[in-house]
């Protein structure tokens, strides 16, 4: 098959024949891939002044809605009115032979662990803050952290027991609330638990009656509150020889608030459940 096509020529000319290098460029017109130069410089300033532009506009954009934001406190908190609970150590299955110790050494390990943020010495750089009012510190702008000290915690606080109860199978649980900027709850919140069984379990609550107290709030975000640290109530329950190789259920709640407890869509928007066997 030829490559080369015959074009008319007028009479005396000589015949002119193209192939398909000419469609990349054209000797004879000048052009390359079908444009002259002056094209391909119309269509490329066309395109850098439209991109250019679009580029321009995102920029304002950006900038316009960047100074509507506050680097320390979110726009929109309106979705997480109410904190969830977690538990300390970091599991809702507590299952371990109280005669041995591998079995029990990484809850306790856990719990030291996330306790050296509330060592008596850490805490003592704080401020003594007044029981029962909120700490409001809005005008300041270093905000300064109420003192916690897990001395506080008394048997649950690792510091006479470094067991925290588990040798004994008496295992301690400590219960947090998530942080939530601005939170700051009325009435006189505390932590109530209860075992899903028939017979009531005993537990002792560390701080007394298991009470977060109003001066840790409000929390105004990691930025400003880079040494905040949430209150804790411990819970230790009191488990008997009759409890132990049987799975209990605990559910520990959010009492005496405001604060939402019950939400069949969030099962841990102001309560949360955990399983508890001993075995021996």
């Amino acid at each position: 098959m030829s490559t080369k096509e015959e074009t008319p020529v007028a009479d005396g000319d000589k015949p002119q024949t193209s192939s398909w290098k000419d469609s990349i460029y054209n000797p004879r017109t000048g052009e390359f891939i079908g444009r002259t130069a002056k094209s391909w410089a119309l269509i490329l300033l066309f395109y850098l002044v439209f991109y250019g532009f679009l580029a321009g506009m995102f920029t304002l954009t950006m900038w316009v809605m960047l100074q509507t934001l506050d680097d320390n406190i979110p726009t929109y908190r309106d979705r997480v009115a109410s904190p969830g609970l977690v538990i300390r150590p970091r599991s809702l299955d507590i299952v371990f032979n109280r005669t041995d110790t591998k079995q029990y050494v990484q809850y306790v390990q856990h719990l030291e662990n996330f306790l050296q943020q509330y060592n008596d010495t850490v805490q003592e750089r704080n401020e003594l803050c007044m029981v029962g009012e909120y700490y409001e510190q809005d005008d300041q702008e270093e905000k300064k952290v109420c003192q916690f000290k897990r001395s506080l915690l008394r048997q649950c606080s690792g510091l006479s027991d470094t067991t925290f109860g588990y040798t004994e199978g008496k295992p301690c649980v400590l219960v947090k609330m998530n942080r939530i900027i601005g939170l700051k709850p009325r009435g006189d919140p505390y932590i109530n638990c209860t075992a899903k069984r028939e017979s009531p379990l005993q537990m002792q609550y560390f701080p007394s009656e298991g009470r977060f107290d109003k001066m840790y709030f409000p929390y105004y975000g990691k930025n400003l509150h880079s040494t905040y640290v949430q209150p804790l109530v411990a819970v230790k329950l009191l488990l008997t020889k009759e409890d132990y190789n049987n799975e209990l259920t605990v559910e520990c709640k959010i009492e005496g608030s405001d604060l939402r407890n019950r939400d069949d869509r969030d099962k841990f928007l102001g309560r949360v459940t955990f399983r508890v066997k001993v075995v021996e």
